[in-house]
């Protein structure tokens, strides 16, 4: 591999395998560690890219389902990306991601569905709108770089303007709300795997809502695209505003919104997921 190759490019690296069409291989990325596995914006995003690499591809990604089963370590895995039902406009994918584990058997870590879609011209408009009041990012202090072990956040430009990292974790109870602007650290034009990624970079709400530092992690995170690669393209390695939110917390489980748009107010995706927190 090329030593200038963005480190986002060298996470995402997949090697297609012989054992049968749609099964490649590859192996995690330090650069995108986080505490105890890799940043799961970058394993939505891997399950994306054995999709977008898969010979039978039918059109683009309109809808990604990621379910954390387990972390992955460090070290080489397995994905296996396989089209269970193409119709005349929409494809169905199911993805798997194994790691080999201590008796060789393969341990099953994440579990997956994409949708892509052949999208044809049509009526079409927006009923959410980027927040008027949003600054321009570059009048926002740059978020600075993440704690020790957790490599990925130092991979992302991030300027939050609202809600940020509590200053205190005093246990004081507020909102749940971020928003903030965002866009790879070292510049990269925007794709449907680094979209993904993004729709995943907002810590968990109950450490805002609550000021309180708990253990939580993500259990499953459904991203939903809505913008081709003509939108991406426009975007370039420009800013995307984002905005997350939590929404119901409830016995060890909360659910979490967010949205992305592009600097021209373009709404690029959207996503939903369910995250468990513990005392």
């Amino acid at each position: 591999m090329s030593s200038t190759q963005h480190p986002f490019d060298k996470a995402l690296a997949l090697h297609h395998s012989d054992i049968r069409v749609g099964h490649f291989t590859g192996s995690t990325s330090p650069d995108y560690w986080n505490m105890v596995g890799p940043f799961g914006g970058t394993t939505a995003a891997l399950v994306l890219q054995s999709v977008l690499l898969h010979p039978d591809l039918l059109g683009t990604p309109i809808a990604l389902t990621v379910n954390y089963a387990a972390a992955l370590e460090a070290g080489a895995f397995d994905i296996q990306a396989t089209a269970v039902r193409t119709n005349r406009s929409t494809q169905h994918w199911t993805v798997q991601i194994t790691q080999a584990g201590a008796s060789g058997a393969p341990n099953m870590t994440t579990t997956a569905t994409v949708v892509t879609a052949a999208r044809r011209d049509t009526w079409g408009e927006s009923d959410m709108p980027m927040p008027e009041e949003a600054p321009r990012p570059e009048t926002v202090e740059r978020m600075s770089i993440g704690p020790s072990g957790v490599a990925w956040i130092n991979q992302y430009e991030m300027r939050p303007f609202s809600g940020g990292i509590p200053p205190k974790w005093d246990g004081n109870l507020q909102h749940s709300e971020t928003r903030i602007w965002l866009r790879d650290a070292q510049p990269r034009p925007l794709d449907f795997p680094s979209l993904a990624a993004m729709s995943d970079m907002f810590y968990p709400r109950v450490w805002l809502r609550r000021a309180k530092h708990v253990p939580a992690g993500t259990v499953s995170i459904t991203t939903y695209f809505h913008a081709g690669a003509e939108q991406l393209a426009e975007v370039g390695t420009g800013y995307l505003l984002g905005r997350a939110a939590g929404q119901q917390f409830f016995n060890g489980f909360f659910d979490q919104t967010a949205h992305l748009w592009s600097e021209k107010g373009v709404l690029l995706a959207t996503s939903n997921q369910i995250v468990y927190y513990k005392e």
